[in-house]
């Protein structure tokens, strides 16, 4: 993967306009995006367990206070970054392709988004992990988001049984890579063979 932070942290758009706390201003959405820019430097430099938040609000030029009043915890801010990097991967759907063919594809997809940074990956999973009440807004999001594209995927006649066990695989995966049990790349590859007994 692209380690690019381009590629890893888009640009300020309408989608993240709204913050976990509240509705930003332009100015607001630059400086939180500026943060979670450097959030991901700091990640790669130090991993999860060097990761401050005054130190991201160093490197992002603002002020700690101000850090503060974006992000509750370190926890909150690599939930935020994972939470963009899915929203800036759109849905893989493709109607040419059968059922099973389009579950893999979005399950590939979002296994792959931190598939080439150990650093960010675990990181990750620590913060979704958390019990921060912003994180686990997030964490709501995310799962939202990605039942929607599991069950875009299935079509119109999902089971909701189907679709309920391709989402506990799916976290699974995310905490036993987390976990340093297996990497993102080969969780990847188990997930397909895992959906493909569910789906086939």
């Amino acid at each position: 993967m692209d380690r690019v932070a381009d590629n890893v942290a888009p640009r300020v758009s309408s989608n993240y306009a709204e913050s976990t706390r509240r509705r930003l201003s332009k100015k607001q959405a630059e400086t939180v995006d500026r943060l979670t820019r450097a959030g991901i430097e700091v990640l790669r430099e130090r991993e999860f367990s060097g990761l401050t938040i005054r130190e991201v609000a160093s490197r992002a030029g603002v002020g700690p206070a101000t850090a503060y009043t974006y992000f509750s915890s370190k926890e909150h801010l690599v939930a935020e970054i994972f939470w963009r990097r899915l929203q800036a991967e759109p849905a893989p759907i493709d109607a040419g392709l059968d059922r099973t063919a389009r579950v893999l594809k979005v399950l590939r997809s979002i296994a792959l988004l931190v598939a080439g940074e150990p650093e960010v990956s675990g990181a990750v999973t620590n913060a979704l992990l958390g019990t921060d009440p912003d994180v686990e807004h997030l964490r709501g999001r995310i799962g939202r988001e990605i039942r929607q594209r599991l069950a875009g995927a299935l079509g119109p006649d999902a089971d909701e049984d189907v679709l309920e066990t391709l989402e506990m695989i799916y976290a699974g995966a995310l905490l036993r890579a987390g976990m340093g049990y297996d990497s993102y790349a080969n969780i990847a590859e188990k997930l397909e063979v895992s959906a493909r007994m569910i789906l086939e």
